[in-house]
C-alpha cells in the first residue's frame, strides 16, 4: 500500500466505494487522516462500515464542515454533463476535489527515496485506444528484462494498492481521461500518449475537453520524457507544444504506417517492421509480423509506444525485442481464442468505439464480423475503410436492426441479436483463412455489465461451437 501523506489529523471525505474509492480510504487512513466515506449504494456503505470506516451522508447540509478534501472515484462526474450533487456541494464549500491518482503522485516521492541508489520511476500511459495493451506491454518487457515493475491504475491493481517501489523499480500506470482530468498532481517520469479519437464526449463537454483531459498528463507535471503518437492532429500538436525544436529528444514521436524523419528521436512501424531513428540515423529494427500477441497495425503502434518508453528508461533494443516476442496479449483485445480448420476466432470485445473497431477490421484480410450493442455518438461512417475486409456482419444487441442499417447497403448483414446465435452462424459460414472477429464498435451495456462479460460470452459460444 502507498500511504497517503499530507492529511495527518485532518478529515478527508471519500465519495464512491468501488475499487479505487476503498483503496483511497485505506491509504488515507494508513497515512494518518480521519476518513469519512459515502456511496449511494447501501451495500457499499455497509461493506465500508464493516472495515471500520465512518459513514457520513455527504449530501446533507454541513457535511463538508471541517473537511480538508474530497476524493472522488473516476466514474462520478465533477463538471460535465453536470456535477454530482456531492461534488457540487464540496466545490461550493471551497473543499478541494481530488482522486486516487492525485493522491498517488502526491505521496509517492516522500523523501524516503533518498536511500535508493537508483530512484524509482513512473511511466503513465493515456490515449483513446491501445493504452491497456501499451501499459501491459511495457510492464511485460520490463519484467522480462529483470526490472522490478508493477502495473496499476485503470488496469490491474488500484494505484494505491501497490507496494512501495524498490531500488530502481518502475510503476506503470494506465490512466483514463476521467483520472487525468481531476488529479491535482500528475508527475510521471515518462508520459505516453497513444492516440485520440472521439469518446466520452458528454463527460468532457466535447472533443476539445476530452483532449484537454489527456493533455493534463503532460502539461501539469512536465515529464522527463514524453512518448507521443503523432498519427492524429492532436498528437502532432502536443508533440510540438512539448518540444523546444526538431532535435529535442525529450519528445519521442511514434507512428504506425508512416515513416518519421528529422533530427529528433522517432520510433515508427511500416509494413510490419519497427524502426528507431535518432539524429537522422537508424539505430534499431524489429520484425513485428510474426509476433502473435501483437496482430495488426494498431498493435504495431502499441509496440512502438512501449518500445519508446522502455528505451527512455535505458533498456537495449534486444532486451525490448525479447519482451515483445514473448508477449501473449491481453484478454478481450485482439485475443485469439481458437483456431479450427483454418478459421481463427478473435475476441476484441474492448473495441467499444468506431476507431478501435476499424483498427481491428484492418488487421485481418477476410472477416466474419460480430458487431453491435449500444451505439455511441457519431454513427458508423468512419468504419468505411475497413468494411471491404468484411465478408458478412452478424449483428447483436437490442438495437441490432438499427445498427445493421447504419452499416449501409455495402455490407451483407444478418440480424442475430444474441451472441450465441451470432457465433454459431459466423462459424457455420466461415471458410479456411477467415477470421471470426468480435469487434462490436459499441458499448456493451444494452446486454452486458461490461465489455469483459461480453468477451467471456463470445469465448463460451466459441467453445460450444468447437465441442459441437
Amino acid at each position: 500500500m502507498i500511504e497517503v501523506r499530507g492529511y495527518e489529523g485532518r478529515t478527508v471525505a471519500v465519495l464512491g466505494l468501488g475499487r479505487s474509492g476503498l483503496s483511497a480510504a485505506r491509504a488515507l487512513g494508513a497515512g494518518g487522516a480521519d476518513v469519512v466515506v459515502w456511496d449511494d449504494t447501501p451495500r457499499a456503505r455497509d461493506a465500508a462500515e464493516a472495515e471500520g470506516f465512518a459513514v457520513r451522508d455527504l449530501s446533507r447540509a454541513g457535511a463538508f464542515d471541517e473537511v480538508a478534501a474530497l476524493i472522488v472515484s473516476p466514474g462520478i462526474p465533477h463538471l460535465y454533463p453536470a456535477p454530482n450533487p456531492v461534488v457540487a456541494a464540496a466545490q461550493a464549500a471551497g473543499v478541494p476535489v481530488d482522486n486516487d491518482i492525485g493522491l498517488f503522485f502526491r505521496s509517492l516521492g516522500d523523501g524516503a527515496w533518498e536511500r535508493f541508489d537508483v530512484a524509482p520511476k513512473v511511466i503513465a500511459v493515456t490515449g483513446s485506444n491501445g493504452k491497456s495493451t501499451t501499459s501491459a506491454l511495457i510492464h511485460h518487457v520490463l519484467t522480462a528484462a529483470g526490472r522490478e515493475s508493477q502495473l496499476a491504475g485503470n488496469i490491474g491493481r488500484g494505484v494505491l494498492d501497490i507496494d512501495p517501489p524498490g531500488d530502481g523499480g518502475v510503476v506503470v500506470l494506465e490512466l483514463s481521461s476521467y483520472q487525468t482530468e481531476l488529479a491535482r498532481s500528475l508527475t510521471p517520469d515518462v508520459a505516453v500518449f497513444t492516440n485520440l479519437s472521439p469518446d466520452h464526449l458528454d463527460r468532457h463537454g466535447g472533443l476539445g475537453g476530452y483532449f484537454a483531459a489527456k493533455r493534463r498528463l503532460f502539461a501539469e507535471g512536465g515529464p522527463d520524457r514524453a512518448v507521443i503518437g503523432v498519427d492524429e492532429p492532436e498528437g502532432r500538436f502536443l508533440a510540438g507544444q512539448l518540444s523546444e525544436g526538431p532535435g529535442d529528444d525529450r519528445v519521442i514521436r511514434v507512428s504506425s504506417g508512416q515513416k518519421l524523419g528529422g533530427p529528433g528521436w522517432v520510433v515508427f512501424a511500416r509494413k510490419g517492421f519497427l524502426s528507431e531513428w535518432r539524429k537522422g540515423r537508424q539505430v534499431a529494427s524489429i520484425d513485428l509480423r510474426e509476433i502473435a500477441g501483437l496482430p495488426g497495425a494498431h498493435n504495431h503502434q502499441n509496440a512502438c509506444a512501449a518500445y519508446a518508453a522502455c528505451r527512455a528508461l535505458g533498456l537495449a533494443p534486444r532486451q525490448i525485442e525479447a519482451g515483445l516476442r514473448s508477449f501473449q496479449g491481453l484478454p478481450h483485445r485482439s485475443q485469439i481464442v481458437a483456431v479450427r480448420d483454418g478459421v481463427s476466432f478473435v475476441n476484441d470485445s474492448k473495441a467499444t468505439n468506431v476507431d478501435s473497431a476499424l483498427k481491428a477490421l484492418l488487421a485481418f484480410p477476410r472477416i466474419r464480423w460480430i458487431c453491435g450493442g449500444l451505439m455511441k455518438e457519431g454513427g458508423l461512417g468512419a468504419l468505411a475503410p475497413g468494411l471491404g475486409h468484411v465478408a458478412r456482419a452478424y449483428v447483436i444487441g437490442r438495437e441490432a436492426q438499427g445498427f445493421a442499417l447504419e452499416l449501409g447497403a455495402g455490407v451483407e448483414a444478418e440480424i442475430c441479436t444474441d451472441m450465441a446465435t451470432a457465433v454459431a452462424r459466423a462459424a457455420a459460414d466461415a471458410e479456411p483463412g477467415d477470421t471470426v472477429l468480435l469487434a462490436p464498435a459499441a458499448a456493451s451495456f444494452d446486454q452486458y455489465d461490461n465489455f469483459e462479460e461480453r468477451g467471456l460470452d463470445f469465448m463460451a459460444a466459441v467453445e460450444k461451437c468447437q465441442q459441437g
